[in-house]
Formats: structure tokens, sequence, C-alpha cells
């Protein structure tokens, strides 16, 4: 048996098959700290990474869980590191990752009596936590460790548990035979869920009687590619993925539309704007503007967390299950369609779409289109590489430009959106997958957030890595873009003070820490950049000069917002004849390629000359 109460955490983790725990130290939580210490030189079968702040860790922690669909572990001393962890417990709630947080406290006996940094824990943490519980004894300790890993996996949210530093030291007891006294176990429960036989039957009636079906599928239905699939095909169905889900389908699948939303593809918008029957799988797409007007289609949704069914949509079948699962359980009562004039008819659209994004990266800008430099990415992708983008413009390059095969992964910052994301998330999927290229896309304000501090973790680690292929690429420049955009679209200029980033050389930084910096000031060396990352025999910072005025179009341009952004020109916006320039560009290219398109169709149509 564990010594102490802090070793039977340590030791009851691992019980729990969790192996890596991201943390910073603390006077406050230096009892624990000890402990991971005297285990690792015990050999126990776990591996502490520190990050260069709190928030960092915690963001480990959820990105740990998004790429390997296990409970994610962050340690945080008391008081302010405490509260530093709560960016990253808010990104895994309402992403709805399961994670652990181990937080110090100070000693009990001074609890409510305002001491140095002491802090109500609980309260601090009551909104972001399924679950958070103080350890007030030795015995208390098991009950509540194992609560905290049991309701994370199972709620699929983050848990908190709060260890005084009286408590850290003690030496543990088993818990007693006794009244009060919990005596828990280790053990995950199945969350493989499905719904009973006659809503599946509801739900296939619905299916079945539509004939231009749309499905939005969500990062839920991770693990369930191949039945998604099979019933797009028995439904003869066309398929957007909501952010978060982009790399659950393949990106060469026909009839895979992209995603939906200001972030998505003209197709996805359109098929949910014609669409009779909507089918919604593992998603909480928050943009409910983008769904049916209410009363056009019939709809079914699958989610395992009954919180989001009917929230966004009114469904006329709701199945609360596992994605996966359900749809397995679903597929016998769906009838095969021979009706695929809907299914090619999404096909054709993504095929223009696709045409229409390649026009647009190659438009000229001053002086590098980020498009284009995307572009170029997609083109180069590793087939087993990893992308994380982050919450600013990153993200619209990434929907926009990026498609993921069957064997790459991708993630970002979804409900909380929250800028500086992607460097801990690139991070988190290296340490999970150290043979595999991970390239992290980040803007230059939320690299100076804490992004480039964690190039200082990836001069620690990288050496250990199997594949050294860790490249981030920052787009260099010196704006806060996508609110650049943002406060246009509402009408109002933009707002020097607010937006300009200060400006830096990125690829010396990562010099200056003995890894590979790359520069590109012209068009022309985007390709060749990205060629000479991929071959680096170390990380590489890539430290591309783009434009910040090239408009991150919607797919769909409202009234609204054309309207307030033609109102924040007319007041004087500082960049106002390039933001002209470059939207007329890129809205030319998007003309030019329907236009080809047309001319395209029409030539088949026309008789062939003999």
């Amino acid at each position: 048996m564990s010594s102490t109460v802090s070793e039977f955490v340590i030791d009851r983790l691992i019980e729990w098959d969790l192996h890596r725990f991201y943390g910073y130290p603390g006077d406050g939580i230096g009892g624990f700290d000890g402990a991971l210490e005297s285990g690792e030189a015990d050999g126990k079968a776990f591996r502490y990474i520190r990050p260069t702040h709190e928030e960092v860790a915690s963001f480990l922690a959820c990105a740990h869980a998004k790429f390997t669909g296990e409970v994610g572990v962050c340690i945080a001393t008391s008081g302010p590191g405490a509260v530093h962890l709560l960016n990253g417990l808010y990104d895994a709630k309402m992403d709805n990752q399961p994670v652990v947080a181990i937080v110090g406290q100070q000693g009990r006996v001074s609890l409510g009596s305002h001491a140095q940094q002491e802090m109500d824990l609980e309260a601090v943490f009551a909104d972001v936590a399924g679950y958070c519980q103080t350890v007030l004894t030795p015995a208390h300790a098991q009950t509540v460790v194992d609560r905290a890993v049991r309701i994370a996996a199972a709620q699929r949210c983050p848990t908190v548990v709060i260890l005084p530093a009286d408590v850290q030291t003690l030496e543990m007891v088993e818990p007693p035979l006794e009244h009060w006294v919990s005596r828990t176990g280790v053990g995950y429960s199945s969350t493989a869920l499905v719904p009973p036989e006659d809503e599946l039957r509801r739900a296939a009636e619905v299916l079945g009687s539509g004939s231009k079906v749309a499905m939005l599928v969500g990062q839920g239905a991770r693990g369930a590619t191949d039945e998604v699939i099979a019933v797009a095909e028995r439904l003869g169905a066309g398929v957007a993925t909501a952010l978060l889900g982009k790399d659950v389908l393949p990106g060469d699948l026909p009839y895979h539309t992209q995603q939906l939303g200001l972030l998505g593809s003209l197709p996805s918008y359109e098929m949910m704007q014609d669409c009779d029957t909507l089918l919604m799988i593992g998603t909480n797409f928050p943009y409910a503007e983008f769904l049916p007007e209410t009363g056009q289609a019939r709809g079914v949704q699958i989610d395992l967390s009954p919180g989001h069914l009917s929230l966004r949509y009114p469904m006329e079948v709701n199945l609360g299950g596992d994605a996966k699962a359900t749809l397995t359980a679903l597929l016998p009562h769906l009838e095969q369609t021979d009706d695929l004039d809907w299914q090619k008819h999404v096909v054709d659209g993504m095929r223009q779409w696709e045409e229409v994004t390649a026009q647009e990266a190659a438009v000229e800008a001053d002086p590098i289109n980020p498009r284009r430099v995307y572009q170029a990415l997609n083109d180069r992708l590793p087939h087993n590489a990893i992308v994380t983008a982050d919450a600013g413009s990153t993200a619209d390059w990434y929907g926009h430009h990026l498609r993921l095969g069957p064997e790459m992964s991708g993630n970002l910052s979804g409900m909380l959106a929250s800028m500086l994301a992607a460097m801990p998330y690139a991070l988190a999927a290296k340490f999970a997958h150290p043979h595999r290229p991970v390239v992290c896309t980040i803007g230059d304000g939320a690299f100076q957030m804490l992004g480039m501090n964690e190039l200082l973790t990836v001069k620690r680690h990288w050496q250990e890595w199997e594949d050294p292929r860790f490249i981030v690429l920052v787009l260099h420049n010196d704006d806060l873009t996508q609110v650049s955009w943002e406060m246009r679209e509402a009408g109002d200029p933009r707002y020097d003070t607010s937006q300009l980033v200060e400006d830096m050389d990125y690829a010396g930084y990562a010099e200056l820490l003995g890894l590979r910096g790359i520069t590109v000031e012209r068009p022309e060396d985007v390709e060749k950049a990205w060629d000479e990352a991929f071959a680096a025999d170390r990380p590489v910072v890539l430290d591309v000069r783009t434009d910040p005025n090239v408009p991150p179009l919607p797919a769909h341009i409202s009234f609204d917002q054309a309207k307030g952004f033609l109102a924040a020109l007319a007041k004087g916006d500082p960049a106002r004849a390039s933001v002209v320039r470059d939207s007329a560009r890129a809205v030319a290219a998007e003309l030019f390629a329907k236009a080809k398109e047309a001319v395209g169709s029409d030539d088949e149509n026309r008789p062939t000359r003999r």
C-alpha cells in the first residue's frame, strides 16, 4: 500500500491506466510534487511533463483527451496556479473532454482565515467541473480520486481533486468498514449505449422518407467513420462536418462537403438550405442559423449527451446513444435508396468549390496570401500527419483548405475558441504520438500570448521523439486579424491601438533555441519552405509574412455582414485600400471559378464537332 496520500493518488491514477501528467509545481502542491519525484525514481509507470505555465498544462490535458480518447490529467498548485487552470478546463468542458485536475490547497487549519493563496477552490471550480471535492482525510482519498476519474470518463467533463498541503503528506490508510465511509473501486463503465428498437425504427422511417438527406457529423462520431459512410451511402446523403469533426471523414470522400458555418463551404451551406431531411450525429454545432428553416426538414439526432438533443434544431426523433453503436443498430432498419441524384448534386457542388478555393489561394496579396500557405501545406501533408489550428484566422484557412486523409488527425479549441490553444494541442499530440509528424498553425498574436514560450518545452523534449518533425507555422502579419475582420463585419473600422501586434523575428527566436527557423517573405518561396520544413532533422518554426487584409470570406455573405463591412470602410478603416483590393480579388477568384465551372458544364452538353 502507498505510504502517503500523494503516493496513493499517483498509484491510483496509474491503476486507472492514466500515465501522462501535465503540471506545474508550487508549494501548495509540494507534497504531491515530491511524491512524483520519488515515484519516478522508483520506476513507476507515468510521465510527468512540465510546460511553462499552468494554463498550458490544462490545455495539454484537454488535447491529450482529444488525441488519445483517454482521460487527461493536469496538476497545479494552490491559489494562482489553480486559477490558471481554468481556461483549459473550460475548453474541456465546452468540448466534452474528460480531464482530471489535481490541485493544491493551503493546510486545512488555515481554511477560512484569509491565509496567503487561500481560496474557496470548490467555489472557483463549481461551474467548470462535473465533480469537485477536497480530500479531507487519508481515508477520503480513495473515494474522491475514483469518483473524479469515473465521472470525467462517463460524463466527458473535467473534474477536480483538491489536496490540502497537510493532507498530501499524511500516512495513507485503507478506508475502514465504518458508517459514512465509502470504499470504491477502479473500472470504467461502457458508454456504448444504444436506443430502444422502437426509436430506431421511428428514426429509420423519418430518414427513409426523405429524398434530400443532409448529414452533419461532429467529433462525437470519431471512431464511427465506417458506420457514418455506410449510412450516407444507404440514404444517398451528403455529409458536412463540424469543425471539431473535420477528421472523422476522409477529406477526399466526394460527398463530404467539409465544414458548415462561418468557416465552412458553399456546398455545405446549400445542402442545408435545400435538404428535406437532417441527420445530426455527435455534434453540438452552435451556429443554428446555418441549419434548415424550422419545418423545412424532418430531423433525427444521435448524441451521447441528452442535453445536446434537439438543442439547435427541432428534431422529430432524438436518439440518446453512442454514435458507433447506434449507427450499427440503425443500419439494418435503413433501406438502400436507388435515387442518387441528390448525392451526385452534392458531389458536383463540392468539385466546383474545390476549384473556388484553389483560385482564392492563387490570388496575389501583399506579400503572401495565407490561403496559398495552407493550400501548399495541404498538398504536402504526410499520410499520418496531425494538424492543429488556433482560434483566429488560422481556423478559417484550416477549414477552407485542408483535406485530412483517413490516417490524419486535426483539432482545435472548439466551443471555447481560445487563442493560443494550437501550441499546447500540438505538443499533446506529439507527446501522445511521437512517431507522427505534427503541424501547429498559429497566428502571431496567439504565438506571442503563450505559444512561443512553449518552444522551450519543445527544446527540452524534441530529441526524445521518434519522428522529429514538429512544424510551427506562424502567420506573421503583425495584426490580430480575425478580430480586425470581426470589427469590420460589425460596422466598425479596424482599431490600430488594439489590433497591431509587435513585430519580431520568430524564425530567429527558434534558431536561438537550437531549432530550425525558416523565414518566408515571397510567395514563390512558400512551397520550397514547406519542403524544407518537412525534410528538417529538428523542429521548425516557419515564419511566413502574410497579408492581414486577405478576407476570410464566409461561403455565404449575409446582407447584415455586407452592410457592416461597407459601413466600417466608410468610417475610415486604416487598411481600407488593401481591404478593398484584396476583397475584390477574392470575390473575383470565386466568380472566375464558378464561371469556369459553368462553361465546362455547357461544353459537356454541347454537341461534339466532327
